[in-house]
């Protein structure tokens, strides 16, 4: 509503039409009239005003209508009846439609001016309302949702995190695999203008190339063999939420040409398509690999990080932020034992040492596994050294990798010994092992693959 509050008001005498237009206008109205309930309800089609005037008794169309009319194109537009002694029925049945207020006539132009003003303060005080309203759930959704840490380093990211949602800026998320760039991704949706949008979520290094275009971007039929019907992407689909982006430098150069229109023109075409398709998200992408040396490697584009690299988040490692482990250690036995319908298991204090002094290579998703193991297999209230993984308690880690390693190591030299670390630590098992590095299966596969084939 704009400092000059516009006023429709729908009379049949024209001599009404014109004092009322004098006096409202005097008191710094934007005025529109109506002759008559057939003018009233044209005007109310192409006009969207503060307050809406009428008499009751017209002929035709009469107040009823016009409040009908009014409060159905917007149900908080404030409407005054003005009415005679003989109406009065017909004004309090209004009231109990909708109407703000009737006033007999003759009137006092101060008593009309003062009521139009009150009318005009309750429907700010309604807006007020609902955005406040609005914005108490906005918090308390996001409080359901915010991540667990006490330790500065992390609240450093959650403050940052809490300024940067609000608006429609990129957000990427980079940290080690199971640090929790998802949950606090879906912090950022919750806290954003976008809260009552979906959130969306693909894990980027999940699906082969073509799989991922279709999802991402759409396809039309024929565009390849199975696309019997035309398929809307999952970039339409979110229009007017969120779109999380995990493991975003796991995609082919293909992609990410396809992905830097999303970013730059705020469009996709779908696979097998010439029209491009309006999108209409706040894209949030995380990855675990240093995407800056992926730039000098030739295997990420420069425009592309640029483009996503707006407002750049790092989460720490568990092992940095060793004050959060008896929270989270907490808050999971919490949630499992809501889960299992039974009451919650506490660390006891040889298992409370060990986790803190255990070094999380799989981070905070670890942290939830070995966790859910030993409330599977402890007996009683109380969870002992006894249930937790073996490579949790014991003293030392052993070395990643045996022979002396190389001065300055690269980070594939690195990846590739974590990796094959974590593997022989799980026997070989590539679906656990997976899960400990936080990748999908697939990824895996193909990062062992390309180490096969690497001299």
């Amino acid at each position: 509503m704009s400092e000059r509050p516009a006023v429709l008001i729908v009379d049949d005498e024209s001599a009404i039409l014109d004092s009322l237009r004098i006096l409202f206008k005097n008191e710094g109205f934007e005025v529109l009239v109506a002759q008559g309930g057939p003018a009233g309800l044209e005007a109310l089609e192409g006009q969207a005003p503060d307050l809406v005037l009428t008499d009751i008794r017209m002929p035709t169309v009469n107040g009823i209508d016009i409040l009908s009319a009014a409060r159905g194109r917007d149900a908080d537009v404030p409407v005054v009846l003005m009415t005679a002694q003989a109406e009065l029925k017909t004004a309090i049945e209004a009231i109990n439609r909708g109407a703000f207020h009737y006033i007999q006539k003759p009137f006092d132009n101060d008593e009309l001016v003062a009521i139009c003003r009150r009318a005009l303060e309750h429907r700010k005080l309604k807006a007020e309302n609902r955005v406040l309203k609005q914005e108490i759930q906005r918090r308390e959704g996001a409080q359901a949702v915010k991540p667990i840490g006490v330790s500065k380093v992390f609240r450093d990211v959650l403050r940052m995190a809490e300024t940067v949602a609000p608006t429609d800026s990129t957000v990427l998320i980079q940290g080690e695999s199971g640090t929790g760039k998802e949950v606090v991704a879906r912090f950022i949706h919750a806290l954003s203008s976008r809260a009552r949008g979906a959130f969306f979520s693909i894990n980027c290094g999940a699906l082969p190339e073509g799989i991922l275009e279709s999802e991402l971007f759409g396809h039309v039929k024929g565009s390849f063999t199975g696309a019997v019907r035309d398929h809307e992407g999952l970039f339409a689909a979110a229009a007017g939420g969120s779109f999380f982006l995990d493991e975003i430098g796991e995609t082919t150069p293909a992609t990410q040409v396809k992905l830097l229109r999303v970013l730059q023109e705020r469009e996709a075409i779908p696979v097998g398509g010439t029209q491009p398709v309006p999108v209409d998200v706040r894209i949030i992408a995380a990855t675990n690999r240093d995407l800056e040396d992926d730039m000098k490697q030739g295997r990420f584009r420069s425009d592309l990080y640029y483009r996503l690299n707006v407002i750049a988040l790092h989460l720490p490692p568990l092992r940095d932020r060793r004050d959060d482990i008896p929270l989270l250690a907490d808050a999971f036995l919490r949630r499992m034992a809501q889960e299992r319908h039974e009451a919650p298991r506490t660390l006891g204090p040889d298992a409370m040492e060990a986790i803190l002094a255990y070094e999380w290579p799989g981070n905070v998703r670890e942290l939830e596994n070995a966790l859910e193991r030993a409330c599977t297999l402890s007996k009683g209230d109380t969870i002992t050294v006894q249930g937790l993984p073996a490579r949790v308690t014991e003293q030392r880690a052993p070395a990643l990798v045996a022979e002396r390693p190389a001065a300055n190591p690269t980070l594939d030299v690195v990846e590739r010994a974590y990796v094959l670390w974590v593997l022989e630590r799980e026997g070989g098992n590539k679906s656990r092992a997976a899960e400990v590095l936080g990748i999908d299966p697939s990824t895996l596969y193909r990062k062992l693959a390309r180490y096969e084939e690497a001299p």
